[in-house]
């Protein structure tokens, strides 16, 4: 079976997209992980720094 030149390009523009939807998925999922851990841990700083009222 011969595969036509058309089918083959746009399989590998299908991988391609793939790849890069994936890695941007990938990429705003860690970003969005490592500044909700910044916030988390801005927040705890900001109350140990600050006395306690009674």
């Amino acid at each position: 079976m011969v595969e036509s030149p058309f089918l083959s390009i746009l399989t590998l523009v299908a991988v391609v997209l793939l790849v890069v939807v994936t890695s941007g998925i990938g990429y705003l999922t860690v970003a969005d992980w490592r500044d909700r851990r910044r916030r988390d841990d801005d927040k705890r700083s900001s109350r140990s720094a600050t006395p306690k009222r009674r």
